[in-house]
């Protein structure tokens, strides 16, 4: 009986393995299914030949042309050089991106900043020094806000600083040497920012009539806040008198001197003692 049970056992592992064997056999000696003709089919679309910047008039040399599946192709696709070659790219492209409608201006628009300024805003342009902008961070693509310092009249007490305007985005920021009024070039970097019209009257009344600050914000951070401003003389808070009633509760200091009335013969005499001990 313990005999014919293992010849059982070995029978059933042998069967085992000689039916994986033959349908692995079968599965190598098929051959692959060819692939469908229209999976290999594809569609010649326009694809940037290199990395273009915002405001590239495109040519024909920024250009190249691919094969693009054509079950996957993007919406607003060009298949054609001469059909982008004179456009504006309104949105950097990088180098085998396809070209698509969305990224490139009107061919009557031009290249350049203009064709980057959604439509409702304005670009506005300011001088700043080094410390105003913020030491060289504000970069295309940025945000700031700007604060203004303004003092109204002549009365330096009243001068007044305050977030004008949040969450502006910086359009360019770009140096060029400009004469002071000795003749001596100065280097003067100008920053550019989108606005919308209300907006650019802000900026331009500050930076006439007072003095612009720039302030770097993490361009995650889409949140305004609201601040009452702060004023010099709250800066620098001045002692102020007591008042009679705080007077009243204040210790009482000796008089400096003291005068003693006296009378001899009908004549009056006036003596003043320093408690000072002078």
């Amino acid at each position: 009986m313990k005999n014919a049970r293992v010849w059982i056992t070995l029978s059933g592992g042998l069967a085992s393995g000689l039916l994986a064997g033959y349908l692995a056999l079968v599965y190598v000696s098929e051959e692959p299914a060819p692939l469908k003709a229209e999976e290999l089919k594809g569609t010649q679309i326009v694809v940037a030949g290199r990395d273009l910047a915002t405001g590239t008039i495109l040519t024909r040399e920024d250009l190249e042309i691919i094969d693009w599946p054509s079950g996957n192709l993007p919406d607003g696709f060009f298949s054609q050089p001469g059909e982008v070659v004179g456009r504006g790219v309104i949105g950097e492209v990088r180098r085998n991106e396809p070209l698509l409608d969305e990224k490139l201006a009107l061919k009557e628009a031009g290249g350049g900043l203009p064709i980057t300024i959604p439509a409702g805003y304005r670009a506005v342009s300011v001088e700043v020094d080094e410390v105003i902008g913020v030491a060289g961070f504000t970069l295309p693509g940025t945000l700031v806000d700007v604060l203004a310092t303004v003092m109204p009249g002549t009365n330096r007490s009243q001068t007044m600083t305050r977030i004008i305007l949040q969450k502006i985005r910086v359009l360019t920021a770009d140096q060029s040497y400009q004469t002071d009024p000795e003749g001596d070039p100065v280097l003067v970097t100008v920053v550019t920012l989108l606005v919308k019209p209300q907006e650019a009257e802000t900026l331009t009344l500050a930076a006439t009539e007072g003095k612009i600050q720039l302030a770097l914000r993490n361009t995650l951070d889409v949140d305004s806040v609201s601040t009452m401003g702060m004023r010099i003389n709250t800066l620098v808070q001045v002692p102020q008198k007591p008042t009679p009633q705080e007077g009243q509760n204040a210790p009482a200091r000796p008089p400096e001197d003291t005068v003693v009335e006296s009378y001899k013969g009908g004549s009056r005499t006036l003596v003043k003692f320093n408690n000072k001990g002078g």
